[in-house]
């Protein structure tokens, strides 16, 4: 036998029992012990006044009946003990901890998304609490100029009330003054008639008397009008004393002019009897006399009115002067309440700011140290997965170079088994010679071993038992606690399934290749995505080729096309013809005379504004579906704007609200979820997942609309009473097709059963969301937007249309110089046009993008570009109305329309994109239309694979230019 020595940096103690080794020692179980480098054990060694640091001496022992080669390690030092698997414990306790921080630091990263979301929500609730505060103070202001306004007029009756009652007594004085001037022209006639009787001279002194008196009477009158010019500021008493009086002095003229005329004629008078003529004048005084006592009774009569003008001239003026100051302090008091109200609401407006910017700064603040505290754990992560990994790696080193040193131990040991197997038989063959002298001593292989053949000699027991002695149970049992658990040896099959050792998992080989060469495999979350999108290219591929059969069949035959609700005819052009502002005029009135001159333009159908009764005016939040009389007009009003369009054979498209419906009445809750009108539904036609309404119907099959209920179309009797409003509105009412709104809300299959029901001839469903972003910045790739809108077209079974979306976002950024995004890898164009074109209606503005809401305008001075773009591609073109009526593009437009119709392009006519880099863009569309959109530099005649001769129609420079095949 012999003694290896093994150095004090081998890396384990192996127990007393005999261990196997073979050449894949290494691999044998997958909980290896890994133990820390030579230089970190013996610097522990050191350290430790107890141990002392030395060679430890190992002995091999080699059994000849065994076919494989084994070898029995022992550690001769009693004191040391290796502390690997405290090692590895340690490690995979740091293993746990980190992957506990990670979970604890997305749960921090959940935790900080929800309170965001909180913060978002609370700010979007406090800005329709302002927007709600500030419709109440319009309320309020629009009230106050309402009770102004009221007071005003009320004020401006009153005076005319006064101001007619002032020029009703001014009339009465100018009929009493007509009165006197009468009375004075009857004394002047009387005064004639005296005059005429006595002598010419007489007379004529009489006349210039009369005259006098005619004079004295028309200044008395003069007076009589000056005084009742200045009513207000003199009495009209001192007017009537003064009329007294002028005409007392006129009749006292008179009398004198009498009495002189009586005696003349008595002086000169010959053989004329004077008495008579005295008695005549007498008689003619006693009837003077008489005319003054009716003028003095008119006189009192006339003086009694004018006292009762008087004092109702009095009244007038002070009902003039009390209204006078009511309206003084009206004024005042709305030029207070104006002020006032003004101060609050700038008070308010600045309380309101202060609060926005104090919520916005919080919610930045909150922000960013969220986010550094984020990226703090994000780097502690990191830096705690770098750390494992470098520890992980630094493992499989070591573990790499265990297994060698092992390896190198394993065939130092086969190679020591061969010698001392090679010296046995050499001791064998010595022992059994038959030698004289039995004590005699043998030295072999140069005096290494001293080989004494007595049979009590201690090397001949050595040599047969081994040189270890008893192991003590206490290092037994430190030898139990480090060393590494093999598995025992299976000799039987049963025995290998039941026994609780594992096999190493390690990997097959074409598994190591799988991995090496990426391959995809099922249940990988990373690349799910990846085997979707193959998935769903797969399935695209099938439907364009099933598809571009009956297209090539349908472009054979166009006329032959039948009316579908998806396509219409396939070559409709739908004009939209309301904005969001058209609800405050009567819109159907004014629609109606349009019809005549849209058809002349090329329109073939109209969308109409959503005809029920809506608490919103737009009429998206409807109530009561059979009311027809909404703020675009009376239900008779609709009637009449639908015969119009049909005289012009044009389409009328209603646009139906189906996935939500306002409530009428209150639950005992005070949750608006109990309906009215024809269609008396109860909360359980809500979906349950809206808690905003407490609905107890089924959850919702799409997105909920939180501003209103959403309807449950699982329910029968609401598809029941859907489908029956949609043919009362198709048969009674007149409309031809449906413009469907927020179809994201309910499954596409409720919206193909209401379309088999209803046999519309045309339908578009509104499914928007949002395209896809990347640092601000519009993604090429924009397959996943639209391919959820074919999925929904798939939904309804093909018979309904919908907004192309995705060529509206494109065309955004296409047209400012980046033509290459309107053609995709495949050589088709961008968005639902280019898979599935006669399902796609395209658009670039409508009621909700543009108009006076704005959420997503297309760029102005690219609107006639996009128009080109549209009006000449497959698919259905939408018309928005402010474009056409508002902007001016009415004669593009129709142009466009003309080329379209021309070329004989509809729904399912074929594109081959010849350029689109950052110049411009060309194709071909159809066999009889090639369009150019930019600056780039082209014409028919510089394109080799375009044969033909081509007139160019329309030439806008850089903008757009289209030629027609000759």
């Amino acid at each position: 036998m012999g003694t290896i020595l093994m150095p004090g940096a081998t890396l384990g103690i192996l127990q007393q029992k005999n261990f196997n080794f073979v050449s894949s020692l290494c691999l044998v179980h997958h909980h290896s012990l890994i133990f820390p480098p030579a230089r970190t054990r013996k610097r522990r060694l050191l350290n430790n006044g107890n141990w002392n640091w030395k060679s430890r001496t190992v002995v091999f022992s080699t059994v000849d009946d065994s076919n494989d080669s084994s070898a029995n390690m022992v550690d001769d030092d009693d004191g040391f003990m290796l502390r690997g698997t405290e090692d590895l414990v340690i490690e995979e306790n740091e293993l746990v901890a980190t992957k506990k921080a990670l979970y604890e630091a997305r749960a921090r990263q959940e935790a900080i998304e929800k309170e965001r979301d909180q913060l978002l929500e609370e700010l979007a609730q406090s800005q329709a609490k302002q927007q709600e505060h500030v419709a109440t103070i319009l309320r309020d202001k629009e009230v106050a100029i309402t009770e102004l306004e009221a007071a005003k007029s009320l004020f401006h009756n009153k005076l005319q009330e006064s101001v007619e009652e002032r020029f009703t007594l001014e009339s009465k004085l100018v009929l009493a003054k007509q009165d006197a001037v009468e009375l004075a022209v009857q004394v002047e006639k009387l005064a004639e008639i005296a005059f005429q009787q006595a002598t010419s001279h007489i007379l004529e002194d009489a006349q210039r008397r009369v005259s006098a008196a005619e004079t004295s009477a028309a200044e008395a009158a003069f007076h009589i009008e000056e005084q009742i010019r200045i009513a207000t500021e003199g009495t009209i008493l001192s007017i009537v004393e003064q009329s007294r009086d002028a005409i007392e002095k006129a009749l006292d003229v008179a009398e004198k002019a009498g009495d002189y005329a009586t005696r003349a004629v008595a002086v000169f008078t010959d053989g004329i009897n004077p008495v008579d003529e005295i008695a005549s004048v007498q008689s003619e005084n006693i009837k003077l006399q008489g005319i003054l006592n009716d003028l003095e009774s008119q006189l009192l009569i006339t003086r009694n009115e004018i006292a009762k003008l008087k004092v109702e001239l009095e009244q007038v003026n002070a009902q003039a002067k009390a209204s006078e100051l009511r309206a003084e302090d009206a004024e005042k008091a709305l030029l207070e309440f104006q002020e006032s109200n003004r101060e609050m609401t700038i008070q308010r407006e600045e309380e309101i700011n202060s609060l926005l910017e104090k919520m916005k700064k919080d919610a930045a603040e909150k922000k960013k140290a969220a986010s550094k505290a984020f990226k703090a754990e994000l780097e502690s992560i990191k830096a705690a997965i770098k750390a494992a990994k470098e520890t992980a790696y630094s493992r499989n080193e070591a573990y790499m170079r265990r297994c060698e040193a092992l390896q190198r131990s394993l065939r130092a040991s086969e190679a020591a088994s061969k010698m001392w197997k090679h010296r046995a038989e050499i001791a064998e063959s010595l022992l059994l010679k038959e030698e004289e002298d039995e004590d005699a001593i043998y030295i072999v292989n140069g005096g290494r071993i001293d080989l004494l053949t007595d049979d009590d000699s201690q090397k001949w027991k050595l040599l047969s038992d081994g040189p270890r002695r008893e192991t003590p149970q206490w290092m037994a049992r430190r030898i139990r606690s480090i060393r590494p658990r093999f598995p025992p040896r299976k000799i039987d099959v049963s025995e290998a399934l039941t026994s609780n050792f594992r096999p190493l998992d390690l990997p097959k080989p074409d598994e190591v290749w799988s991995i090496a060469q990426e391959k995809l495999k099922e249940r990988d979350t990373l690349i799910e995505h990846v085997i979707e999108k193959e998935t769903i290219e797969k399935k695209r591929k099938a439907l364009e080729r099933a598809l571009q059969r009956k297209t090539i069949q349908w472009q054979k035959t166009p006329e032959e096309t039948k009316l579908e609700p998806g396509t219409g005819t396939g070559r409709e052009i739908v004009f939209q013809g309301f904005n969001w502002e058209s609800w405050r005029k009567q819109w159907y009135l004014d629609l109606a005379p349009k019809a005549a001159d849209l058809s002349r333009c090329g329109v073939t159908a109209v969308w109409l504004p959503p005809p029920t009764e809506s608490v919103a005016p737009q009429g998206y939040m409807p109530s009561d579906l059979y009311n027809l009389n909404s703020a675009y007009g009376s239900v008779e009003e609709l009637k009449h704007c639908i015969e119009e369009m049909h005289s012009q054979d044009l389409l009328a498209l209603g646009d139906v609200v189906l996935n939500h419906r306002c409530a009428q009445k209150q639950s005992p809750n005070g949750v608006w979820n109990i309906y009215g009108g024809k269609l008396a539904w109860g909360p359980e036609a809500i979906v349950c997942d809206d808690p905003n309404f407490q609905g107890k119907g089924n959850p919702s099959s799409g997105d909920v609309f939180h501003a209103a209920p959403n309807i449950d179309h699982s329910q029968d009797f609401v598809r029941r009473d859907i489908k029956d409003w949609l043919n009362w509105l198709r048969n009674d009412i007149g409309f031809d097709g449906w413009r469907l709104d927020f179809v994201r809300g309910f499954s596409g299959t409720y919206v193909k059963e209401y379309i088999e029901s209803s046999n519309p001839a045309f339908a578009i469903g509104e499914y928007w969301d949002s395209l896809a972003y990347e640092h601000g910045s519009l993604c090429y790739n924009q397959d996943v937007h639209r391919q959820r809108i074919v999925n929904w077209i798939n939904a309804t079974g093909g018979t309904s249309s919908a907004f192309d979306v995705t060529t509206k976002g494109i065309l955004h950024s296409a047209l400012h110089n980046q033509y290459w995004r309107l053609i995709d890898p495949q050589g088709k164009p961008t968005g639902v046009m280019g898979w599935w074109p006669s399902r796609a209606v395209t658009f670039l503005e409508n009621h909700d993008t543009g108009s006076t809401q704005g959420h997503w305008p297309f760029p102005r001075d690219k609107l006639t570009q996009g128009y080109a773009y549209i009006l000449t591609h497959p698919g259905t073109p939408t018309i928005f109305y402010d474009h056409f009526y508002d902007f001016g593009f009415r004669d593009v437009i129709t142009e466009l329309i003309e080329a379209r119709k021309r070329a004989g392009i509809h729904c399912r006519s074929s594109v081959k994109i010849y350029h689109a880099n950052n110049e411009g863009y060309v194709a071909q569309i159809g066999d009889a239309l090639v369009m150019k959109l930019g600056q780039f530099d082209w014409n028919p005649s510089k394109e080799i694979n375009l044969d033909g001769s081509w007139q160019k129609f329309v030439d806008k420079g850089s903008d757009y230019q289209l030629w027609l095949r000759q």
